[in-house]
């Protein structure tokens, strides 16, 4: 049942994005990029622009809501009496606060046995903390306090738009560079064969091209994690923000039996070394951990 909500959801997000980016070409008045004289690159350019910034933004926009409905997510309200539930806002509130906000994050829980936790949302005025349960069973207060300040310090940064618009330009060049390039190449054969080996050749070249802007997407996404420390030791705490981490990290060092895998949206563990370290959208646990072992809040 939540799997087939899942998809529904996608289908429905996927097709208001389609359809929204279709609206506002029409209204621009972007015709056909390709001409019986060649490319209008012009046309190109706003063609990959609106299509690679438009499903960022829109995802972003959704965020909040898609957090809700996807992860099962349950805001507590702010006047919450249970003690336990009543810290967690507390804290959230505390932290935001202390890093400038002016608009308090809604707080959320939703149920998982996996460590995990994350902030979502289109602006740092319509943000969303979220905590696992089995995040708040299993960790000590000091950490989950780390842990709330780190998804803070993300709030507080702004890096959900600023990660919206770098797969954006991501997005923009990979369409464009890979529909000029394509082009080219269907020049070179038989015309009734054109527009075959430019559709082809452009699903290639896009694959391949997103897999190389995956790379810079994962260098700034790693780069924003160590920001992101920083802030939640500046919050919450140098000690708190390593007691978070070491945490974590002794779950990814239990038996494969009992090790809760998904981490998903703290993605806590990076790769460490070789190629694949590349792609790693976080550093490294014990990278993490040393980097804040020399940081000192001011």
């Amino acid at each position: 049942m939540i799997f087939a909500k899942r998809i529904f959801l996608f289908v429905v997000v996927n097709v208001l994005i389609m359809a929204t980016i279709s609206i506002v070409l029409n209204v621009l008045g972007v015709g056909p990029y390709l001409t019986r004289y060649g490319i209008n690159y012009s046309a190109l350019a706003l063609f990959c622009l609106a299509w690679g910034f438009g499903g960022a933004f829109i995802s972003l926009a959704l965020s909040r809501l898609m957090a809700k409905w996807m992860m099962g997510v349950e805001v507590i309200d702010p006047a919450v009496r249970d003690p336990e539930v009543r810290w967690l806002v507390d804290t959230v509130h505390r932290y935001a606060k202390a890093a400038g906000l002016t608009t308090m994050p809604q707080v959320g829980v939703y149920e998982s046995p996996d460590l995990n936790a994350f902030a979502t949302g289109p602006t740092r005025n319509r943000s969303l903390v979220a905590v696992s349960t089995g995040l708040m069973q299993r960790m000590r207060r000091d950490q989950v306090e780390g842990v709330l300040g780190h998804e803070l310090a993300h709030i507080a940064n702004g890096d959900m738009v600023t990660m919206t618009l770098i797969q954006g330009v991501v997005n923009a060049f990979v369409m464009f560079i890979a529909r000029v390039i394509a082009f080219g190449f269907s020049q070179t054969v038989r015309e009734e064969w054109r527009q075959m080996a430019m559709f082809l050749t452009t699903i290639v070249l896009e694959i391949l091209l997103s897999i190389l802007g995956s790379i810079v997407v994962a260098y700034f996404s790693r780069w924003r994690e160590f920001r992101a420390d920083r802030g939640g030791a500046a919050l919450a705490g140098r000690e708190r923000m390593i007691a978070a981490l070491q945490g974590l990290k002794q779950n990814l060092e239990l038996p494969a039996e009992e090790e809760h895998k998904s981490l998903a949206t703290l993605k806590i563990s990076g790769t460490s070394g070789g190629v694949m370290a590349l792609f790693a959208t976080h550093p490294d646990l014990d990278v993490r951990i040393a980097a804040l072992q020399t940081f000192r809040p001011q």
